[in-house]
């Protein structure tokens, strides 16, 4: 069947204005909604009327309506200039206004002096209806009515209402009255498309002034915008186009045979499945939809148009037809907020270093402008998706899918797995889905109402995809789609630079890492901490360091050093120094020889980079401390009573500048309760921060703050180096004192024949003494295997020393040799020697050897136990000394006959 094009393209013939008729006293016509008005039905306007000056007696006339005319409103012939009316205060301010429903109700029932309706309410001229008057007031309202011809119909009260002067070259030209169709207002797209619609009426006065009867000025002012409208049959699959949208589209009327598929057929195929939703719509979708996309041109070229449509239903809830208008893109101004928003996105993302700073701009600059209720940003990396920012944070406010692969911080996916992602970082273009579209189960739930997509390309790839979703119907108007292309291409350069910054400074951070130690020892009588804070520029990574050196039970050694710079030569310099400086600490040097050995050792290294250094032993028992300091700030103390001081450490060069320097030692004795602080130069100094100020800062933040918590205080000392230039270090130790000390006992060893026996003596006695003679057995054991093993395996002093704390009783025996003694791999019956180190392990709850200054220390701890008096004890005085279980005087255990701790009888 052959269909007219022009008839289903719904294109009308131009309506005869009547603008003159009013000499004869009869009204313009009030012509029903057209197709060529659908286009002010979607810019919220029930009606529109177009008045302009009578020169004849001083009133604005009605020379043109467009709309849904009802009975209940017909607007006002005429408008005195001088009135009180909306159309006559826009004309003579030449401003646009607009009046809500509250700003109309005070006008309501307002009369003037004339005893007439101030036209609050679109002319301002009509009677109150009567239902609203009293009879007094209908018998009066009658009497003064005008007489039908002159009438003033007023509109209904729950209609905003708008009036936009007409104006041209300085010339007053009129007024647009337009009544909303909704209650709610005129939202401020509509308002803009108004003021480009009055102007395009203007722009029409304006050519038809000298004529004494104007033509038809409303609806080429439409056509003149751009802007099309269409009804569409999704059953049939016919529409009907008026000729503004066909030309849009670059199609003749003569050509157009009515159905969409001719339409569809000038789209690019890559929106052809956002428009197959709109035109194909399911029950879902009967709200307001928009989108954006391209036709080509017969003559080849592209152009963006925008689709505005909405749903009518059917009695059954079917989509019965598809109401829309489509414009230009080109004829739509950008606000200057759009720009604004823009500026600022450039100007935060310069800003944003790394992946995470770049998802909070991209959420700052879409989720609340535009309304949204999820935003997330992924990186692309290795056909994965890697989720690195979602807004909410929160895992129940994203789908199922997401929660189950949540595997660590963020969640994980294939882009296999999401075949739309897939097909938007493919192409590299967006993809905006409307409400009610059907999407895989990867991406329902994102965005029930509305849901972008946008690739993040950068430097010729597609570094990643951010997602926007509404969890309620969103129409995407064109300044939305703008601002997506435009954050798309800036988001994907900032995080493709941030994902560089990020692994540098990934690389960095492990080298850091690596280089510090990775937890501080428990030390029996303190508390210490440690931070450290990487420089603010360049790489992330410098030559400060820190270390706690647990030496023995009772001795912790605290360094901290600065290598010159901070760089990667300046953390290899680091890593080296803390090595070497920890390793002449093992060896138990003193702190003189410790930092004087790691001079030497920097200085041999050949290098141009020097470093500070400040060293400190402690004996955690008294509380005595020996400092040495190599060009390093002096460290500071906080006394009990909350006084602050700086120690006067005597100080040496740096280290790697002199190899024959000497680092003289400083004494200072600390009392429980005390907190050392040592510090980097980056804490105290800076370009705006002299040393001297930046030390008394730092005291000052010592001094206030609670000793109770060390971590705490580290952290407020830290608390005003946001502006660091330099990498910052800080190590605190409180000094609590040791709440048991340990019992002790020394004896040197005489090379003598009988050597081994007065060392057997003199262990015997002192175990006497402390009262724990019931592991005298095992004890002298040791001892005659590990001084035997002393003297007759090393040359020089030898000596015994015993230490009893809690219910460990600890040997050690110290020789001037460096090797650790090596236990045999195999002893055989035959065997001469060799058995004495396997004794000693045997007997001992642990044992071992460490170096010390010009020698080694071999040590045994074995465990004493707590004895407890039972009722098989005999009490005290009957046979057995007290705590002992031993006869009184003899010191030989009931019913053995041998000496203590000998193995053998006693003599006879």
């Amino acid at each position: 069947m052959h269909h007219d094009g022009r008839t289903l393209a719904g294109v009308s013939e131009p309506r005869e204005s009547r603008a003159g008729a009013d000499d004869n006293g009869s009204r313009p016509p009030l012509p029903k909604a057209a197709a060529s008005d659908r286009p002010l039905t979607f810019a919220g306007v029930a009606l529109a009327a177009v008045y302009v000056p009578d020169a004849g007696n001083g009133d604005l006339r009605l020379v043109e309506t467009a709309g849904r005319a009802t009975s209940q409103y017909l607007p006002p012939e005429r408008l005195s200039l001088s009135g009180d009316s909306p159309a006559a205060h826009a004309f003579r301010t030449d401003r646009p206004l607009w009046l809500d429903l509250a700003e109309l109700a005070p006008r309501a029932g307002s009369r003037d002096s004339e005893g007439r309706l101030s036209e609050g309410r679109v002319s301002g001229g009509g009677p109150t209806p009567p239902s609203a008057q009293s009879p007094q007031a209908q018998a009066q309202a009658q009497a003064q009515e005008p007489a039908p011809a002159e009438q003033e119909q007023a509109p209904p009260t729950e209609a905003p209402l708008a009036a936009l002067p007409l104006g041209a070259e300085g010339r007053r030209l009129g007024c647009l009255v337009v009544v909303g169709a909704s209650p709610v207002g005129f939202e401020a797209e509509q308002r803009r498309f108004l003021e480009r619609y009055a102007d395009a009426i203007a722009g029409m006065l304006r050519t038809e002034a000298d004529r004494p009867t104007p033509s038809s000025v409303l609806s080429p002012a439409l056509r003149s915008l751009g802007v099309g409208s269409f009804v569409l049959m999704p059953d049939t699959g016919l529409i009907e186009a008026d000729e503004a949208l066909l030309e849009l589209v670059g199609i003749t009327p003569d050509d157009f045979d009515g159905k969409v598929d001719t339409l569809l057929a000038h789209a690019l195929p890559e929106d052809m499945h956002a428009l197959i939703s709109v035109l194909e719509p399911s029950t879902e979708a009967f709200g307001r939809r928009e989108l954006e996309f391209r036709v080509r041109r017969p003559t080849g070229g592209m152009r963006w148009l925008s689709l505005t449509c909405r749903v009518v239903a059917s009695t059954d809830d079917r989509p019965e037809q598809v109401l829309g208008v489509v414009t230009a893109t080109s004829v739509l101004r950008q606000s200057a907020d759009d720009v604004s928003r823009i500026q600022w996105l450039t100007a935060a993302l310069d800003d944003a270093t790394t992946v995470r700073d770049v998802g909070r701009v991209v959420v700052t600059a879409l989720r609340e402008p535009l309304g949204a209720d999820r935003v997330a940003l992924a990186e692309l990396r290795d056909d994965r998706l890697m989720v690195t920012v979602l807004d909410p944070p929160q895992p129940t406010a994203w789908p199922e899918t997401w929660r189950s692969e949540w595997r660590s911080e963020w969640p994980d996916a294939p882009v296999s797995a999401l075949p739309t992602l897939q097909m938007a970082l493919r192409d590299g273009r967006m993809n905006l889905w409307s409400a009610g579209t059907a999407l895989e189960p990867g991406l329902a739930g994102i965005g029930a109402g509305g849901l972008a997509v946008l690739p993040l390309p950068a430097k010729g790839r597609v570094a990643g995809v951010c997602l926007v979703g509404w969890d309620e119907p969103h129409d995407f108007v064109p300044e939305e789609r703008s601002l997506f292309t435009a954050t798309a291409a800036l988001v994907g350069q900032a995080l493709n630079r941030a994902h560089a910054h990020d692994a540098e400074q990934e690389l960095a951070t492990m080298l850091q890492r690596s280089l510090l130690p990775r937890r501080l020892p428990e030390l029996p009588g303190g508390t210490a901490v440690a931070r450290y804070l990487p420089a603010r520029r360049g790489l992330q990574v410098g030559g400060d360091w820190y270390d706690v050196i647990a030496l023995s039970e009772d001795r912790v050694a605290l360094v901290i050093g600065d290598v010159q710079g901070h760089s990667a030569g300046a953390a290899t310099i680091m890593g080296q120094m803390r090595t070497a400086v920890r390793a002449y600490a093992v060896e138990g040097h003193p702190p003189d020889v410790v930092v004087s050995r790691a001079n030497r050792l920097l200085v041999g290294m050949e290098t141009d980079l020097f470093a500070t250094c400040c060293y400190a032993e402690l004996d955690l028992e008294e509380g005595n401390t020996l400092f040495v300091r190599a060009g390093h700030l002096a460290p500071l103390i906080r006394h009990p009573d909350g006084r602050t001081e700086e120690v006067q450490v005597e100080g040496g060069l740096p280290l790697g500048i002199l190899a024959e320097a000497e680092f003289p030692m400083t004494a200072v004795a600390l009392t429980p309760g005390t907190v050392l602080a040592l510090v980097t130069d980056g804490l105290v100094e800076a370009a705006d921060l002299p040393l001297d100020e930046g030390m008394r800062r730092t005291r000052d933040a010592l001094a206030a703050a609670d000793p109770a918590d060390p971590g705490r205080m580290a952290d407020e000392l830290l608390g005003g180096v946001d502006r660091r230039e330099d990498d910052v270090a800080l190590l605190l130790l409180r000094y609590d004192g040791m709440k048991s000390r340990p019992i002790r006992a020394g004896w040197a060893v005489w090379r003598l024949p009988d050597a081994v026996m007065h060392a057997r003596r003199f262990t015997a006695r002192t175990l006497r003494k402390w009262g724990v003679e019931d592991v005298a057995d095992s004890v002298l054991l040791v001892v005659s295997e590990l001084v035997t093993n002393a003297l007759v395996h090393t040359q020089g002093p030898v000596r015994v020393d015993l230490m009893v704390r809690g219910d460990r009783l600890r040997v050690c025996v110290t020789d001037s040799s460096p090797r650790a003694p090596a236990k045999p791999v195999s002893v055989d019956w035959e065997s001469t020697g060799g058995r004495g180190l396997l004794l000693v392990e045997a007997m001992s709850e642990s044992f071992g050897s460490m170096p010390v200054a010009d020698g080694k220390q071999v040590w045994s701890e074995i465990v004493v136990p707590r004895h407890e008096p039972t009722p098989a004890d005999p009490e005290p005085g009957m046979g057995q000394e007290p705590g002992t279980g031993r006869e009184p005087g003899t010191g030989r255990e009931p019913g053995t006959g041998r000496e203590p701790g000998t193995g053998q009888g006693a003599a006879p």
